[in-house]
């Protein structure tokens, strides 16, 4: 094949679907592996070229726009006009070292991000080799047969060969809101973009129906590469939380600008000290005072979290996500594949003759068949020669049916709907291969299952003559049937009887199907009202999808973190309770149907929303009805969903969760997180890994700021009582950067907490600095006071000099600051125990790290002379050592007595309004 596809002018929608696979050298089988890499070598991966990302230097730049550090950048500078020339290298320093993490942090997550994008990149199915197989869309090339159906991302260009009611959305690329009618007519070649009918391109979405399709144009070449706007800007890193730590930092920082300036002030009009003097004082309170490295610190605790939720299966498309996952009190769960294995198995099938057990589970095409007599399955297998009625059955069901079995790499896979593959498996159990079955039937047409319809229907020529045959949910098939299949020949439907073998089968965990068929002459194209009506009734298939056992304890987890999981299914609801009772739901007493939520109102919804937890025979539209009404009473929802109409309810929930295997492109563009295995017990994993990421970033907090509280105070108090200063603005500076750097880093490596999926949910509302935290961070700030000042007049009354008396209260500071770091590994848990105590490495990895700094900067003759210190003597080691012992022991009093008076009932901020949401 030539290049000359793409030099050719002769637009594709011009052409017939013939002409085109002609021109591409494309078989309707499509092309063979060999091929297939040729192409791709020569045209490249079908994939669009990533936005530009920030240059550099603008990443860079990017972090000097925070007031903390606009506040230093101007200390640094005045420091420098008084001629204070090492302070003014020191701050500036300082600025460098935290805005080089920071830059570095957010590179990282940039390419985090970029990752996760390729995640998800779409996958397609494709005729390759003979066969339909799903690959990763990027693989691929001009010549491909591509199969797509309702909700799919189209993958590239297509010139559709078939169209079966086929509808797509291609807003994306003509801004039009309306789905746009599909066939494979050849068009003018002066059409508009928006009314090539024959074409269907990459990003649009299919909203309805189903097609075959060939890949004429790839990558770049496709339309949407050709358009520039369409390419995407990396997504935004500032969240809910980083814009609350940006006020908080915007208010601190104007609280100590105004301390530092009345504090200079006083001296100089009180004490009438120098300006110059009290100006440096000045700037030392302010540069103590200010947390440099918080917003990287928690920057860094964000993307460990993303990361470590992408490593557990759980991917975020959207950071803020990381935060309400903490808030998460309901879990609303589709059932299939997500509670469930999805490894769909057929146990049963009831014909007008009777029941019929099938042995065997999974994909596996080995089993047999036995029937069964007062409820017990006879042990002599059937021989099914015998049993015309039943082969009849299951050929029914492999040719009303778009699923493919497969044995890959030693294993049994099913391409395509689990649900249709366990039918095939089932008839291949029977030695009815469905590719000889189809081959022998030709399909003329078919009516593509929709979740409207509840119904999929084709039609086949079956010994001469045009037969329907339609599959779907037996109630709706029910109302579509008036005859049954009997003894070769028909008699009249009963609807009650065969609504007691539905509930019979249903009552065992199963999920129902209907199959039905009637002769259809002189029809070319099938229409809806061809298959409502006049059907004959072949009888019942009872399927299995037993519950995940990870989903069991899940759901036990689940119940013990105040969040409550509901089902929704379109299964019969005697299934989906018997499901919910497996998986140890709270409320299994009733189920509600679509219909009924359809007949209440949005008032009589909400009253009852909290009393049912299995949601049945519902459509995807009534999601957003469910939603809707748990979070009127105060419910914190997420919403699993895999369809394109769950669309409206995975964006009106405060987490969508949309499949990763399963789940439509369109379900996982309005979702904020995608699950890469289908799994609820994933959910649940990334809802503790949200609570530990809160959690690390308030202890976090909790850590930094009273080490700054407690250097400012001591300057302060210093100024205001007409004393020398403890701490100097370059020692000040120092402290802060060693602690940030090593000592503050830890607690973003904290293993969560033993109880964190037994708190209540927290209230998305709670401010991160409550009173609790607020009254934390002042005990603690005057605790680290005490000890510093303590030092600095003890070495100064032993006749101490003012250097030696600076380097104690120094060390005093920063080993107080090591031991309250293990105070802060629990807010209110006590560390009273050899796990509270040692359980954590990275916390004893930067208490390690910070000694030795402090060694060296004690030291170290040319540290000396930098911070204007002195060495240190043995005992002046013990005291500083029985004074941070003295601060953590006074914490965990202080905890304990928090805990006494039931503070927080485990951690501040948990939920206790609206806890009938849950």
């Amino acid at each position: 094949m030539t290049d000359s596809h793409h030099r050719d002018p002769t637009p594709w929608y011009t052409l017939s679907g013939d002409e085109s696979r002609q021109r591409l050298e494309a078989r309707p089988d499509g092309l063979d592996s060999t091929e297939a890499k040729k192409r791709l070598d020569r045209y490249g991966p079908n994939q669009l070229q990533q936005a530009e990302a920030r240059p550099w230097w603008k990443r860079l730049l990017a972090q000097f726009n925070n007031i903390l550090m606009l506040v230093l950048i101007v200390a640094a500078v005045a420091s420098l006009m008084l001629g204070e020339v090492v302070d003014a290298l020191a701050i500036a320093g300082v600025v460098a070292i935290i805005a080089l993490i920071g830059f570095l942090q957010e590179g990282k997550a940039e390419r985090a991000l970029d990752s996760i994008r390729d995640m998800l990149s779409p996958q397609a199915k494709v005729l390759r080799d003979g066969r339909r197989q799903t690959l990763p869309a990027e693989q691929l090339v001009p010549g491909d047969i591509v199969l797509v159906e309702s909700g799919d991302r189209v993958p590239a260009d297509l010139r559709l060969l078939e169209a079966r009611r086929l509808r797509t959305d291609e807003a994306s690329l003509t801004g039009e809101s309306t789905a746009v009618d599909k066939d494979t007519e050849a068009v003018e070649k002066e059409t508009e973009l928006g009314d090539r009918t024959s074409m269907v391109y990459a990003s649009t979405i299919v909203v309805q129906g189903s097609a075959r399709g060939l890949v004429v144009d790839t990558g770049a070449h496709t339309e949407i590469g050709r358009i520039s706007e369409m390419l995407r800007e990396v997504e935004k890193l500032k969240t809910p939380l980083l814009r609350q730590i940006d006020h908080a930092g915007r208010v601190l920082a104007i609280c100590i600008l105004v301390a530092a300036g009345l504090t200079g002030t006083f001296g100089v009009l009180v004490h009438g000290q120098p300006l110059g003097e009290m100006f440096m004082a000045g700037v030392g309170l302010a540069v103590a005072a200010i947390p440099e490295g918080l917003p990287a610190i928690v920057t860094i605790g964000l993307a460990l979290g993303v990361q470590a939720m992408a490593r557990r299966n759980a991917i975020l498309r959207r950071l803020p996500a990381v935060e309400t996952l903490g808030s998460i009190s309901t879990i609303f769960s589709d059932k299939t594949g997500t509670l469930t294995r999805n490894e769909m198995t057929v146990q049963a099938i009831w014909l007008p003759e009777g029941e019929f057990r099938v042995e065997g589970t999974g994909f596996e095409p080995e089993g047999s068949f036995h029937a069964v007599t007062d409820d017990t399955a006879e042990d002599t297998p059937l021989r099914l020669d015998d049993h015309h009625a039943l082969c009849h059955f299951l050929k029914v069901g492999v040719l009303c049916n778009d699923a493919e079995l497969a044995q890959e790499e030693g294993r049994w896979r099913i391409h395509g709907d689990p649900t249709e593959g366990a039918l095939v498996v089932a008839a291949a159990k029977a030695g009815l291969e469905a590719r000889t079955l189809r081959g022998d039937h030709d399909r003329l047409d078919a009516i593509p299952f929709e979740s409207e319809r509840k119904y999929m229907a084709t039609l086949h020529e079956v010994e001469g003559e045009p037969l329907l045959l339609v599959k779907g949910a037996p109630d709706r098939l029910l109302e579509m049937c008036h005859r049954v299949r009997d003894d070769g020949g028909e008699a009249e439907l009963d609807p009650a009887e065969w609504e007691e073998r539905i509930h019979a089968l249903s009552s065992r965990g199963l999920r129902v199907l209907a199959l039905a068929e009637k002769p259809l002459q002189k029809v070319e194209t099938l229409d809806d009202e061809h298959a409502e009506e006049g059907l004959v009734l072949l009888g019942l298939v009872g399927l299995l999808d037993p519950p995940r056992d990870e989903a069991i304890e899940a759901v036990k987890d689940c119940l013990t973190a105040g969040i409550r999981p509901v089902m929704i299914t379109g299964d019969h609801a005697v299934t989906a309770l018997a499901i919910a009772r497996q998986l140890g739901f709270a409320h299994t007493e009733r189920a509600l149907s679509g219909r009924e939520i359809e007949a209440m109102s949005d008032a009589e919804l909400e009253a009852i929303i909290l009393e049912v937890d299995v949601f049945a025979r519902a459509a995807p539209e009534h999601k957003l009805r469910l939603v809707k009404a748990m979070q009127a009473k105060g419910g914190i929802c997420a919403m699993t969903g895999d369809g394109v109409n769950d669309g409206p309810a995975l964006k009106r929930a405060d987490v969508g969760v949309a499949m990763g295997i399963q789940g439509t492109e369109a379900a996982k563009e309005a979702a904020e997180m995608v699950l890469a295995d289908d799994n609820f017990a994933t959910i649940v994993n990334a809802i503790r890994e949200g609570r530990k990421v809160y959690d690390n970033i308030r202890k976090t907090i909790t850590f930094i700021l009273p080490t700054n509280g407690g250097q400012g105070l001591a300057i302060m108090l210093a100024v205001l009582a007409g004393t020398q200063l403890p701490v100097t603005p370059l020692q000040a500076l120092w402290v802060n950067m060693v602690v940030a750097v090593t000592l503050g880093l830890a607690l973003a490596f904290e293993a969560s907490e033993k109880n964190i999926m037994a708190r209540q949910p927290r209230d998305p509302n709670a401010s991160l600095l409550d009173l609790f935290l607020l009254w934390r961070v002042i005990f603690v700030s005057v605790l680290l006071l005490i000890g510093v000042f303590g030092m600095f007049s003890g070495i100064l009354a032993q006749g101490g000099s003012e250097a030696l008396a600076r380097a104690g209260a120094v060390n005093m500071l920063v080993m107080g600051s090591a031991a309250y770091l293990i105070n802060s590994r629990f807010l209110l848990g006590s560390t009273l125990t050899m796990a509270g105590l040692f359980g954590s490495r990275p916390v004893w990895l930067s208490i390690a790290i910070i000694v030795l700094l402090q060694l060296g900067w004690t030291y170290l003759p040319f540290m000396q002379r930098i911070f204007a210190s002195e060495g240190l003597g043995i005992g002046h080691w013990l005291v500083i050592l029985a004074g941070s012992l003295a601060i953590y022991l006074v914490v965990e009093l202080e905890k304990g007595v928090l805990r006494g008076r039931g503070v927080g009932s485990g951690v501040p901020g948990t939920r206790h309004r609206d806890a009938e949401a849950r």
